[in-house]
């Protein structure tokens, strides 16, 4: 897997001293712009994961080869503790060999049908199941191996040793060897399965481009008898296929997953029928005179300047004042309440109180420095 530099900059835990310290020491390499896992920590982490789906016979064979190598260094060696150190070699590889080959054939079924259904190009796909066979017969043969090396080669070993945690793992590598063998006969039966598959499919092709260029030359028939071949078969596939239109229920439509079929179901209608929109009256002339309103306002700000240079009380000066329209008595009252609340810091009100048409008023000054 390979990461831009750039991206390995923009992460929390990633600093630039940290991934140079990482190349300096071969765990990660730069490739162009990208960092890549070097390769022996790469193959270490997907053993340890199994997520290798490369099928290495070679290992197994390996395994074998030793195998046979440790059994001769165990039964010419007279040292008690170098024979067991062999021995204990000789058991580990025969759980390796085991655990191996049920990998391997796991690899092999899962290869198989990916390529089968990913592969799109016919003749790769053909190489590759037929690649792919040839690994299921090394593997098979291998196998062979392991059964003929525990079973008839090396009796004078297995009678020696003595050991029943040897014995309880060649019992065990029997058993999985059995049970490779059987999925490897099902493998088998599945590749002949899919190379069939790909020679029908692939003839079935080569006739499809060859009546494709006779119809592209405008001689397919003149020059063959398709018309009666088809005309002499009933096919299903001739067929019209029948639709069966269901009425769903008022309830459905109410949903949302409704709302969505509605929607879904007028995007494919297209309604040719022209929708005529009414058009509005025209506009009277009486509607597009100008008509102007004016509206005189009171400033309070010129009405208190006003004030502050008399020396009358707010609520004398307001009954008398001379506004530029008719201002009736109960807004002269509510001008005097509005001044004292927005001038009350510049005005001086007192405590004594006069009587004007059943009103009690304050008398307010304006307040002198």
């Amino acid at each position: 897997m390979a990461y831009s530099y750039d991206y390995a900059l923009e992460m929390v835990d990633y600093k630039e001293e940290k991934i140079q310290f990482l190349i300096d020491h071969s765990v990660i390499y730069k490739n162009g712009d990208y960092l890549e896992l070097d390769t022996q920590y790469l193959e270490f982490f997907e053993n340890v994961l199994g997520v290798n789906e490369e099928i290495n016979t070679s290992y197994i064979n390996e395994n074998i080869r030793s195998v046979r190598e440790n059994i001769d260094y165990f039964l010419n060696e007279k040292n008690e503790i170098r024979k067991y150190n062999y021995l204990r070699f000789i058991k580990n590889t025969f759980k390796k060999i085991a655990f191996s080959t049920l990998k391997n054939v796991v690899d092999l079924r899962r290869n198989i049908d990916t390529t089968f259904k990913n592969e799109p190009n016919y003749k790769n796909k053909k190489a590759k199941l037929e690649n792919l066979d040839r690994k299921r017969r090394d593997i098979l043969d291998l196998i062979h191996q392991t059964e003929k090396l525990i079973s008839r080669e090396e009796k004078t070993f297995f009678k020696a040793a003595l050991d029943e945690e040897l014995n309880s793992i060649i019992i065990q590598l029997k058993r999985d060897l059995i049970e490779c063998s059987h999925n490897l006969i099902e493998t088998e039966k599945q590749i002949i399965e899919f190379l069939n598959q790909i020679k029908y499919q692939s003839g079935i092709i080569e006739k499809l481009r060859k009546i494709k260029y006779l119809k592209d030359q405008f001689i397919i028939q003149a020059g063959t008898d398709i018309k009666e071949v088809l005309s002499q078969r009933n096919l299903v596939v001739f067929e019209k296929q029948p639709t069966y239109p269901v009425k769903l229920s008022r309830d459905f439509f109410a949903t949302d997953e409704g709302f969505e079929a509605i929607k879904r179901i007028s995007g494919r209608i297209r309604i040719k029928a022209e929708i005529q929109i009414p058009v509005a009256e025209n506009i009277s002339q009486d509607q597009l005179d100008t008509q102007i309103q004016e509206e005189v306002l009171i400033n309070l700000e010129e009405v208190k300047n006003n004030f502050m240079a008399t020396g009358n009380n707010l609520f004398n000066f307001l009954m008398n004042y001379n506004f530029l329209k008719e201002v009736s008595f109960a807004e002269r009252v509510t001008l005097y309440c509005q001044m004292i609340s927005q001038y009350e810091e510049i005005f001086e009100i007192t405590s004594s109180y006069e009587t004007f048409q059943d009103i009690e008023y304050t008398l307010v000054y304006p307040k002198t420095n």
